[in-house]
Formats: C-alpha cells, sequence, structure tokens
C-alpha cells in the first residue's frame, strides 16, 4: 500500500445501514448502534463492503481488514469529487492518524429496511488498491480505526462485533457498539458468547508502523492445542509474545485460512491424520495450498459440516477453548476430496499463529477495545443458525 505525495482532506457525505431495531427513535437518527453488510468475494475469499462517497456520490467496495490501522481508499485513479479539499500538514488530524491520508465525509450503502444515517467526519489514507475493492475497512485498536471513529462521533463505547458469512451469496455483518445479534430463527447470539483477555502486541506488526507504537492488531491467548480432545506437543514459547513482538495468536479476515509456525502446524497435522484415520477416513493427495488432504468417502455430513476430528484453542483456562469442528476446519476442493483448512507459515514467521478467515466464519466475535476483551460464540451451527441469518429487520 502506499500514500501519495501530499496529504489530502476530501469532503463528501456519509450514510450507513442501520437496522431499525438498533437505531434509537426514527424521529432522531441518532443510532444506538451501527450494523454494516459484509459479503464474502468467490475469487479472492476476501470479505467486502460498499460505500458511497464522493460528490456525486459512487459505490465503493472496501475490504475488510480486522487489524488494519486505518479506513482507506484509491484516491489517484478515477477518484472525481467535487468537495475535494487539501489538508494541512501537521494538522490535528495528521498528527491523529501519524500517517498521511484523505479526510473523506462519506457514506456506506444502506440495505433494504434500515434508516439512513449521516456520520460525521471520518478520516481516510490514500492507498493503493487492493483487488476486488479499491480501498480497505480496517477495524484496528488505533483512534482512526472504524470502531474508535464511530464511537468518537455517536458517543459509542469501543465495542464491535463481526459475523462472517461462509456464503458468498449471502451476507454477514459488522456490528458497533453492543447490537442485539439477532439471528433467524430468533436465536440471541450474545447468549452463545464465551470472553477471553485480547492482548497488544507492544510493536507494529503491519507493513508499515511506527516505532514505539503498539501493534493495531488483536491477539488472543492460547495456551495449548487439542485435537479431539487430546493435546499435542508444542514448543509453548511460541505461544507468547515476546519483548520484539514475535509470537503469539492474531486473529486476522484477510488471511483466508488459518497460518500456523512450521513446528505447530507438523503437530496438529500429524495428530489431526492420526485422529481421522481412526474415524476410518483416507488420505487423498495434497491439493494447494492445503497439504493434508482426505477423501470424502467415509466423511459424513453433520450440522457442524463434515465429522471430522474436532480441534480446540484452549486459552486462559482448560474450561476455556475456542472450538472448531468440520464446517471451519475442512475446505472442499473437489466432492470427493477434503482438506484441513490450515497452512504452514514456516519457520521463525512474525506470529506464530494467525486464525483465517475460514475459522471465522459462523462465528460471533465480539472485540471490546475498551476492555481489551474479546467475546467469541464458536460455531453458530450448533444453534442451527449462521451468520447469513442476522435478521437486518428485526425490532427490539
Amino acid at each position: 500500500m502506499a500514500s501519495s505525495s501530499l496529504p489530502y482532506f476530501l469532503f463528501s457525505s456519509f450514510l450507513l445501514f442501520i437496522s431499525a431495531s438498533y437505531a434509537a427513535a426514527a424521529k432522531s437518527f441518532w443510532p444506538n448502534a451501527v450494523v454494516i453488510t459484509v459479503s464474502k468475494d468467490a475469487s479472492t475469499l476476501q470479505y467486502l463492503t460498499t460505500i458511497h462517497q464522493r460528490t456525486p456520490l459512487v459505490p465503493v467496495k472496501l475490504i475488510v481488514d480486522l487489524g488494519g490501522q486505518f479506513l482507506g481508499v484509491d484516491c489517484d485513479q478515477n477518484y472525481v469529487s467535487s468537495s475535494y479539499r487539501p489538508a494541512r500538514c501537521w494538522s490535528v488530524q495528521c498528527l491523529l492518524a501519524r500517517y498521511r491520508f484523505r479526510r473523506i465525509h462519506q457514506r456506506v450503502e444502506p440495505g433494504s429496511g434500515g434508516f439512513r444515517l449521516e456520520v460525521p467526519v471520518l478520516l481516510f489514507i490514500d492507498l493503493l488498491p487492493e483487488r476486488p475493492a479499491v480501498g480497505m475497512a480496517e477495524l484496528g485498536r488505533t483512534k482512526i480505526g472504524l470502531p474508535s471513529q464511530l464511537a468518537s462521533a455517536f458517543s459509542f463505547h469501543r465495542k464491535f462485533a463481526i459475523c462472517l458469512s461462509s456464503s458468498t451469496a449471502a451476507n454477514g455483518g459488522e456490528f458497533f457498539c453492543g447490537a442485539l445479534y439477532r439471528l433467524l430463527p430468533n436465536v440471541d447470539a450474545s447468549q452463545s458468547l464465551t470472553y477471553t483477555p485480547l492482548y497488544i502486541n507492544p510493536v507494529g506488526n503491519a507493513n508499515v508502523y511506527i516505532i514505539g507504537v503498539a501493534s493495531a492488531e488483536y491477539f488472543i491467548g492460547i495456551k495449548s492445542i487439542k485435537v479431539n480432545e487430546k493435546g499435542i506437543k508444542v514448543n509453548t514459547s511460541l505461544l507468547s509474545i515476546d519483548k520484539e513482538g514475535v509470537g503469539g495468536t492474531e486473529i486476522s479476515t484477510v488471511h483466508p485460512y488459518t497460518v500456523l509456525e512450521s513446528s505447530i502446524y507438523k503437530a496438529l497435522t500429524k495428530a489431526f491424520i492420526s485422529a481421522a484415520t481412526a474415524m476410518n477416513i483416507t488420505r487423498a493427495a495434497a491439493v494447494a495450498p492445503f497439504d493434508v488432504c482426505f477423501s470424502s468417502k467415509n466423511v459424513y455430513r453433520t450440522r457442524v459440516g463434515p465429522s471430522v476430528p474436532s480441534i480446540d484453542l484452549v486459552l486462559q483456562n482448560e474450561s476455556v477453548f475456542w472450538g472448531i469442528f468440520g464446517a471451519n476446519s475442512m475446505v472442499y476442493v473437489r466432492d470427493d476430496v477434503l482438506c484441513l483448512g490450515f497452512v504452514d507459515g514456516g519457520v521463525n514467521p512474525r506470529t506464530s499463529i494467525v486464525i483465517g478467515g475460514k475459522q471465522l466464519e459462523d462465528n460471533l466475535l465480539q472485540y471490546d477495545i475498551a476492555t481489551s476483551k474479546l467475546g467469541f460464540s464458536s460455531s453458530l451451527r450448533f444453534r442451527e443458525t449462521t451468520c447469513a441469518n442476522f435478521n437486518f429487520t428485526s425490532n427490539p
């Protein structure tokens, strides 16, 4: 990603889709919470949201980046807006961003059945586009990440949630300020949340970061890993973040699959293959980018996906764990072949475990930035629902 040689202000209008159940009295148009739809791109496996911005308004696709530092759009290609204004260097906004940026007072495309809400000025930087989008909607724990900007605009708590749909034909959503997570058929997903601390990496973890400024990404503290409820042997020092910012477990929406440090990957796949063999599941040839694949012949379909060994990410104690089942662990590459959706991150990666999008789908994840706490549901399929079943038009 690159910025232009000079920072800029851009002003247009900004609208967010707000489900009727989360708006304050319609007459005041002041929200208690905000909901934005998120889709999955079939070709890139990235998660997208669409905004309307500029003057006159045009639709713009943004990639949802959970750990990104700021909001950004490509301002150099086909950017036409009558409300363009240059920014001043060393302005309050520049100091807040600690980066060259463009400022946009913009709109997010509203969904059906909701209200349109104009949002005060939001700060964007100028980014080179990444296919299939022309910018990034970044949710990191910085002052110019989308959660903090919306919290500032509407006096929200600094809290948001994501619920990513596994379907490319149906949307999931982003929820700001503790919305009621109501899914069809009449499921309150918040009742499924278990809580664990969020950790701050003291060293910037992005391609572009500032020395002395902590990482914007969200980290959790995995203590051990189990396959079919049996622990696997890993170097536990890899599971903690050291003083150089190396190690630990990050949650990411831009990685399609979970990436593991090589020794962790080998231990997990060895245990998974052994447990699958005991279930009479036979190996198949590898299919890139996956090394561990199986014939689907003896794999039955269940409510939570293919009947394969479970994976548990054990957190602060043995009773708190993130369970990963077939729908989140396996990828069908052909009708008769499915693969373990984890990839080898090599030796000495900066982050030992990066939990990717496949493992996040149909899980409700609530990030409380103010208290550094994550609420996670594990698979919503146990409650016979998915993130695609969010009721955008429900009333409280």
